[in-house]
């Protein structure tokens, strides 16, 4: 068969890599030997369309995305995650890969709907006061006040970030980041307790609102988006008010905390810590007392605390393919994803293909 004049090599790449696969394993799948698939990806060689149609089918994307131009695609400095630095290469490449393929799919949907704007400010810090600082800030500008946060996945989604999972990636590393110009934030696939999704999402913002163009994971951004986090989630001037103060840990107070700010008791007793609020020995006898107890990985009445879904990406898919019907599909299609590769890289499903009167058809990329 004639051969593809406009193949980009690189878009087999990133789609390869964002599938999980090797080289060896894609060669698997349409029988062909890891060098010419590495030719391909190198551009030294083009392949048939029969090839083409082979490669789309085994990587889940349409044949027209290997012929598409690839805008500046998700780097390093732009994606935060925890312990990046020893996180094996081949995930952290998936990571990038996934996220490059979530935000083009995101930028075609930003272009048909209006979305949240994004509010969040760019705040550098130096200095433990300047992180608490920076969260004080960061509430005002959202108009937060300095009570509860009653959802805290809606404050991030509010604020203009997009918050997915990357199936089959998600629970090999904690929550993430990528700071894109809609900011998107990956939460671990592995349901974890309402509280510490609210606390992934508040050290999510951190390094997003803290660390722009700053590669993280190591342990100093690491401590300053804890820092944030608790600081965000536990203003200072009321959580000193509120914390119960004496020679030993009120346990049925710091529950009651928990409770109304829907924060572990374990982060409560770190900020109380942090700011001097009980000693070093007071919150080394409740770090043991959770363990011993055994409540570091699930604490008391963490079953009373609703899990917080994420609802932007699927209410902006659903109003779309209420007014249009189809649309959700041509846009991916457009991205050049299909529907596995599309439930990988956002977390969701395509609806269900629509079947159109073409005659009563409304162009709305022209909008």
């Amino acid at each position: 068969m004639p051969e593809q004049e406009t193949f980009e090599g690189e878009r087999l790449r990133l789609a390869r890599v964002a599938h999980g696969l090797t080289l060896d394993e894609l060669g698997d799948r349409i029988s062909a030997t890891r060098q010419y698939l590495n030719q391909l990806e190198q551009g030294t060689k083009l392949p048939t369309e029969q090839m083409i149609a082979a490669l789309a089918a085994a990587v889940g994307v349409t044949p027209r995305f290997f012929g598409m131009t690839t805008k500046g695609g998700v780097r390093p400095e732009q994606c935060h995650f925890r312990k990046q630095r020893t996180t094996p290469m081949s995930v952290v490449s998936q990571v990038l890969a996934r996220g490059t393929l979530l935000d083009g799919f995101i930028d075609a949907l930003d272009r048909e709907l209006e979305l949240p704007k994004v509010s969040f400010p760019d705040i550098q810090v130096t200095s433990v006061t300047e992180i608490e600082e920076a969260a004080e800030e960061t509430r005002r500008i959202w108009k937060l006040g300095s009570g509860p946060i009653s959802s805290m996945m809606r404050v991030v989604e509010n604020a203009g970030a997009v918050v997915s999972f990357f199936s089959g990636v998600s629970e090999r590393v904690d929550a993430l980041s990528i700071d894109r110009p809609r900011p998107m934030i990956i939460r671990s696939e592995a349901k974890p307790a309402a509280v510490r999704l609210r606390f992934d999402l508040a050290h999510e913002c951190a390094h997003l609102i803290m660390h722009r163009g700053i590669e993280t994971g190591d342990k100093a951004t690491e401590s300053q988006a804890n820092r944030f986090g608790s600081a965000f989630l536990l203003p200072r001037s009321s959580f000193i008010h509120e914390f119960p103060r004496g020679r030993l840990l009120n346990w049925q107070a710091i529950f009651a905390l928990k409770l109304r700010w829907k924060v572990s008791a374990a982060a409560i007793i770190r900020r109380a810590f942090d700011l001097s609020v009980i000693s070093a020995d007071q919150y080394r006898t409740g770090y043991i007392h959770l363990s011993k107890t055994g409540q570091k990985k699930m604490e008391r009445y963490d079953d009373q605390i609703a899990a917080e879904e994420p609802e932007l990406l699927q209410s902006a898919m659903t109003a779309l393919e209420q007014a249009f019907p189809g649309a959700v599909r041509r846009l991916a299609a457009e991205a050049g994803l299909e529907a596995d590769m599309f439930s990988n890289v956002s977390g969701l499903m395509l609806p269900a293909p629509t079947t159109l009167d073409t005659s009563t058809v409304i162009n709305f990329f022209s909008r």
